[in-house]
Protein backbone atom coordinates (compact mmCIF):
# COMPACT_ATOMS: atom_id res chain seq x y z
CA UNK A 1 0.00 0.00 0.00
CA UNK A 2 2.46 2.60 0.88
CA UNK A 3 4.56 1.75 -1.96
CA UNK A 4 1.44 2.40 -4.45
CA UNK A 5 1.02 5.19 -2.61
CA UNK A 6 5.03 6.38 -3.10
CA UNK A 7 4.92 5.65 -6.44
CA UNK A 8 1.79 7.98 -7.57
CA UNK A 9 3.94 10.73 -5.19
CA UNK A 10 7.04 10.20 -7.53
CA UNK A 11 4.34 10.03 -10.72
CA UNK A 12 2.66 13.65 -9.69
CA UNK A 13 6.19 15.20 -8.63
CA UNK A 14 7.93 14.02 -12.32
CA UNK A 15 4.09 15.31 -14.29
CA UNK A 16 4.28 18.27 -12.14
CA UNK A 17 8.23 19.03 -13.23
CA UNK A 18 7.43 18.35 -16.65
CA UNK A 19 4.00 20.48 -17.30
CA UNK A 20 5.55 23.19 -15.28
CA UNK A 21 9.28 22.65 -17.01
CA UNK A 22 7.68 21.95 -20.57
CA UNK A 23 4.28 23.72 -20.58
CA UNK A 24 1.49 22.96 -22.48
CA UNK A 25 2.09 20.16 -25.32
CA UNK A 26 0.27 20.26 -28.42
CA UNK A 27 -3.12 22.41 -28.63
CA UNK A 28 -4.27 24.15 -25.29
CA UNK A 29 -6.27 22.55 -23.30
CA UNK A 30 -9.52 23.99 -22.25
CA UNK A 31 -10.71 23.99 -18.83
CA UNK A 32 -14.70 24.79 -17.47
CA UNK A 33 -15.22 28.22 -17.10
CA UNK A 34 -16.52 28.21 -13.89
CA UNK A 35 -16.39 25.46 -11.56
CA UNK A 36 -17.94 25.84 -7.23
CA UNK A 37 -15.83 24.39 -4.93
CA UNK A 38 -18.51 24.38 -2.63
CA UNK A 39 -20.64 22.18 -5.14
CA UNK A 40 -17.74 19.90 -6.41
CA UNK A 41 -17.13 18.86 -2.52
CA UNK A 42 -18.22 15.47 -1.93
CA UNK A 43 -17.28 11.90 -3.14
CA UNK A 44 -17.10 11.33 -7.09
CA UNK A 45 -16.73 7.69 -8.28
CA UNK A 46 -14.19 6.80 -11.52
CA UNK A 47 -16.12 5.68 -14.35
CA UNK A 48 -13.75 5.58 -16.38
CA UNK A 49 -9.41 6.42 -16.89
CA UNK A 50 -6.64 6.45 -18.68
CA UNK A 51 -4.37 3.57 -17.51
CA UNK A 52 -1.22 4.80 -15.24
CA UNK A 53 0.86 3.11 -13.30
CA UNK A 54 0.62 5.20 -9.93
CA UNK A 55 -3.03 3.69 -9.87
CA UNK A 56 -2.06 0.73 -11.26
CA UNK A 57 -4.24 -1.96 -12.33
CA UNK A 58 -5.39 -3.70 -9.38
CA UNK A 59 -6.53 -0.12 -8.38
CA UNK A 60 -10.66 -0.84 -8.83
CA UNK A 61 -13.64 0.63 -7.77
CA UNK A 62 -11.63 4.36 -6.72
CA UNK A 63 -13.62 7.09 -4.95
CA UNK A 64 -12.51 10.58 -4.69
CA UNK A 65 -13.87 12.55 -2.03
CA UNK A 66 -13.38 16.47 -1.63
CA UNK A 67 -13.97 18.87 1.74
CA UNK A 68 -13.43 22.28 1.11
CA UNK A 69 -11.91 23.75 4.09
CA UNK A 70 -11.61 27.02 5.32
CA UNK A 71 -8.73 28.40 3.97
CA UNK A 72 -10.05 27.82 0.50
CA UNK A 73 -8.16 24.83 -0.42
CA UNK A 74 -10.03 21.39 -0.74
CA UNK A 75 -8.56 18.05 1.27
CA UNK A 76 -8.96 15.06 -1.33
CA UNK A 77 -9.07 11.50 0.07
CA UNK A 78 -8.39 8.71 -3.18
CA UNK A 79 -9.56 5.36 -2.05
CA UNK A 80 -9.71 2.32 -4.20
CA UNK A 81 -9.99 -1.66 -3.82
CA UNK A 82 -6.90 -3.46 -4.39
CA UNK A 83 -7.29 -6.33 -6.47
CA UNK A 84 -11.03 -6.51 -6.26
CA UNK A 85 -14.65 -4.45 -5.52
CA UNK A 86 -13.89 -6.54 -2.08
CA UNK A 87 -10.36 -6.40 -2.10
CA UNK A 88 -8.57 -3.97 0.51
CA UNK A 89 -9.00 -0.45 0.61
CA UNK A 90 -5.47 1.68 -0.72
CA UNK A 91 -5.64 5.48 0.48
CA UNK A 92 -3.94 8.26 -0.58
CA UNK A 93 -4.76 12.07 1.13
CA UNK A 94 -3.66 15.33 -0.73
CA UNK A 95 -4.67 18.78 -0.73
CA UNK A 96 -5.76 20.81 -3.56
CA UNK A 97 -5.44 24.39 -4.35
CA UNK A 98 -6.63 26.73 -6.69
CA UNK A 99 -3.86 28.65 -7.68
CA UNK A 100 -5.47 31.48 -9.96
CA UNK A 101 -8.95 32.56 -8.87
CA UNK A 102 -9.07 33.60 -12.94
CA UNK A 103 -8.51 30.29 -13.79
CA UNK A 104 -11.56 28.36 -11.90
CA UNK A 105 -11.13 24.79 -13.60
CA UNK A 106 -7.55 24.61 -12.67
CA UNK A 107 -6.08 23.28 -9.89
CA UNK A 108 -3.46 22.08 -8.19
CA UNK A 109 -2.92 18.90 -6.32
CA UNK A 110 -0.36 18.30 -3.77
CA UNK A 111 0.72 15.14 -2.44
CA UNK A 112 3.71 15.61 0.09
CA UNK A 113 6.15 17.39 -1.43
CA UNK A 114 4.90 17.68 -5.19
CA UNK A 115 2.02 19.66 -7.00
CA UNK A 116 0.55 17.98 -10.02
CA UNK A 117 -2.54 20.19 -12.20
CA UNK A 118 -5.69 18.76 -11.96
CA UNK A 119 -8.40 20.44 -14.44
CA UNK A 120 -11.63 20.09 -14.89
CA UNK A 121 -12.36 20.20 -18.80
CA UNK A 122 -16.07 19.21 -18.49
CA UNK A 123 -18.34 19.58 -15.76
CA UNK A 124 -22.23 18.61 -15.46
CA UNK A 125 -24.20 21.79 -15.07
CA UNK A 126 -25.43 19.92 -11.91
CA UNK A 127 -22.22 18.71 -11.00
CA UNK A 128 -23.43 14.82 -11.56
CA UNK A 129 -20.91 14.21 -13.27
CA UNK A 130 -16.92 15.56 -14.38
CA UNK A 131 -14.14 14.90 -16.63
CA UNK A 132 -10.62 15.76 -14.96
CA UNK A 133 -6.93 15.92 -16.98
CA UNK A 134 -4.14 18.16 -17.40
CA UNK A 135 -2.20 19.46 -20.25
CA UNK A 136 0.41 16.49 -21.27
CA UNK A 137 -2.91 14.55 -21.18
CA UNK A 138 -1.29 11.65 -19.79
CA UNK A 139 -3.68 10.98 -17.10
CA UNK A 140 -7.41 11.51 -17.61
CA UNK A 141 -10.65 10.54 -15.58
CA UNK A 142 -14.10 10.43 -15.94
CA UNK A 143 -16.08 11.13 -12.14
CA UNK A 144 -19.18 10.56 -11.47
CA UNK A 145 -21.66 10.84 -8.29
CA UNK A 146 -22.95 7.68 -8.65
CA UNK A 147 -21.11 4.63 -9.46
CA UNK A 148 -22.54 3.51 -12.74
CA UNK A 149 -22.99 5.87 -15.57
CA UNK A 150 -25.84 5.13 -18.36
CA UNK A 151 -23.84 4.20 -21.83
CA UNK A 152 -25.58 7.11 -23.39
CA UNK A 153 -24.31 9.68 -21.10
CA UNK A 154 -20.69 8.38 -21.24
CA UNK A 155 -20.88 8.00 -24.77
CA UNK A 156 -21.96 11.52 -24.84
CA UNK A 157 -19.11 12.81 -22.85
CA UNK A 158 -16.46 10.64 -24.63
CA UNK A 159 -17.67 12.56 -28.22
CA UNK A 160 -16.11 15.38 -26.86
CA UNK A 161 -12.70 14.21 -26.01
CA UNK A 162 -11.20 14.00 -29.38
CA UNK A 163 -11.86 17.87 -29.65
CA UNK A 164 -9.07 18.08 -26.46
CA UNK A 165 -6.76 15.93 -28.42
CA UNK A 166 -7.21 12.61 -25.82
CA UNK A 167 -8.18 9.16 -27.50
CA UNK A 168 -10.98 8.08 -26.43
CA UNK A 169 -9.26 4.43 -27.10
CA UNK A 170 -6.88 4.46 -24.34
CA UNK A 171 -9.88 4.74 -21.67
CA UNK A 172 -10.78 1.74 -19.28
CA UNK A 173 -13.56 1.29 -17.35
CA UNK A 174 -12.74 -0.74 -14.24
CA UNK A 175 -15.58 -2.28 -11.75
CA UNK A 176 -16.55 -0.41 -9.18
CA UNK A 177 -18.34 -1.05 -6.03
CA UNK A 178 -22.19 -0.58 -6.10
CA UNK A 179 -23.57 -0.64 -2.93
CA UNK A 180 -22.51 1.43 -0.42
CA UNK A 181 -19.03 1.94 0.89
CA UNK A 182 -18.36 1.60 4.60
Amino acid sequence: MRAMMGVGVLYLGVLGLLTGCSGVIGTPLYTVPDVDLERYAGKWYEIARYPNWFQGTDCVATTAEYTLRGDGTVLVVNRCRNGSVDGPVVEARATARRPNADEPGKLLVRFGFFEAPYWIIDLDPDYEWAVVGEPTRSVLWILSRTPTMSDDLYADITSRLPAQDYSVSRLIRPPQRIERDE
